[in-house]
C-alpha cells in the first residue's frame, strides 16, 4: 500500500474539494443539499486566503478545512470512511496546536465516535444557522 499523501490544498483542487461535499450531502438521507457544486466551490474559494486547507490523496479523497484565527475545524469530509482519511487529516491539523473546536451535526453519531476517539469532547449542542435546519454538536480538543 502507498504512503497516504496529505498536501496544502491549491485553488486547482476546489471542484474536487466541493463534489466530495455535495457527494456526502446526497449520500446523507438527513442532510439536506441547500447549494450545488458550483455554490460549494465559490464557498471555498473565499474561504481559501483565510483558511489552511489540507487535502488527502491523489485523486483526491478528502479534505480538511481550519481557521487559525478562530481555532475551527470548519469541514471535514471524506469519500469514504475508515480508510485513515480523516485521520490522517486531523492529526495534520494538530501538529503544533493546543486547542481546535468543531461542530457536527446531531445525527452524525459515525462523526462524533470518530471525534471522540481523536480526543475531542462535547461540549455544548445548539440550533444549526441558516439556511441549515440540522442542530449541531460543538466539541473541543486539547492537547
Amino acid at each position: 500500500m502507498t504512503e497516504l499523501q496529505i498536501r496544502r490544498a491549491t485553488p486547482e483542487d476546489v471542484e474536487a474539494m466541493a463534489q466530495i461535499v455535495c457527494d456526502w450531502e446526497a449520500a446523507t438521507e438527513w442532510m439536506d443539499s441547500a447549494y450545488g457544486p458550483e455554490e460549494i466551490s465559490g464557498f471555498i474559494r473565499e474561504a481559501m486566503p483565510e483558511r489552511e486547507m489540507w487535502v488527502a490523496g491523489d485523486p483526491i479523497e478528502g479534505y480538511l478545512s481550519y481557521d487559525p484565527k478562530a481555532t475551527r475545524v470548519g469541514g471535514l469530509y471524506c469519500r469514504k470512511s475508515g480508510q485513515g482519511l480523516g485521520k490522517a487529516l486531523m492529526d495534520k491539523v494538530k501538529e503544533g496546536r493546543d486547542v481546535l473546536w468543531l461542530t457536527t451535526h446531531e445525527p452524525n453519531l459515525k462523526a462524533q465516535k470518530f471525534y471522540k476517539r481523536e480526543g475531542f469532547v462535547e461540549v455544548s449542542r445548539h440550533d444549526a444557522e441558516p439556511p441549515e435546519t440540522v442542530r449541531e454538536v460543538r466539541m473541543e480538543w486539547r492537547r
